[in-house]
């Protein structure tokens, strides 16, 4: 019986340590420290939600006929001008929290045997010119089963970059003249 006691024992105390070794410090808690955040509730939440960091269950079980109002997602410039930019390529992949937009294969109908894929990968953000990671893939068949794909570098990255960080721009502007004002130490004085 002693036995059983001191495995029990020893068990428990193993238990206890490791439970404890799992525990996170309090400082590594994110979003904790108060003076990035508003004292505000209601300005907290919209923070969050400017930023694509939280999400409304008021209106979600209200049946308003459509699929749901995701500002989070058309507040975002580049998010917006990338998919105008490839809305005439079917898409295959789509991932806001992801930060990546894959098309699925496209041609242009004067070359059946020839099409595109395009990848954009969100680094960042801010309207920038290393914001986007851009690749454009080629697929070049002789017969439906023989296909070659090769990744393609060149000046089809660029124009689309171009393209997309332009109509950024615009769309950044046109948020400023709306009065579009994300959350800034500033409203409280420091």
């Amino acid at each position: 019986m002693p036995n059983f006691i001191k495995v029990r024992t020893i068990t428990f105390i193993v238990t206890i340590l490791f439970a404890l070794s799992s525990c996170k410090s309090i400082e590594n808690i994110p979003g904790g420290d108060a003076r990035k955040n508003p004292p505000d509730p209601a300005a907290r939440v919209k923070k969050n939600l400017e930023e694509g960091r939280g999400f409304r269950l008021d209106k979600a079980f209200q049946d308003s006929g459509k699929g749901g109002d995701f500002v989070f997602a058309s507040a975002n410039e580049l998010w917006r001008a990338s998919l105008d930019t490839i809305d005439f390529m079917p898409l295959a992949s789509v991932n806001y929290s992801g930060g990546i937009i894959i098309t699925d294969w496209y041609s242009d109908g004067q070359n059946a045997e020839e099409s595109v894929k395009i990848s954009i990968r969100f680094l960042t953000n801010e309207v920038r010119t290393d914001a986007l990671d851009i690749k454009v893939f080629y697929k070049k068949c002789n017969q439906v089963i023989n296909c070659k794909i090769t990744q393609k570098k060149g000046s089809l990255i660029a124009e689309l970059k171009k393209e997309i960080l332009s109509k950024a721009t615009i769309y950044k502007k046109q948020n400023k003249d709306k009065d579009f004002k994300p959350y800034n130490n500033r409203a409280l004085g420091k």
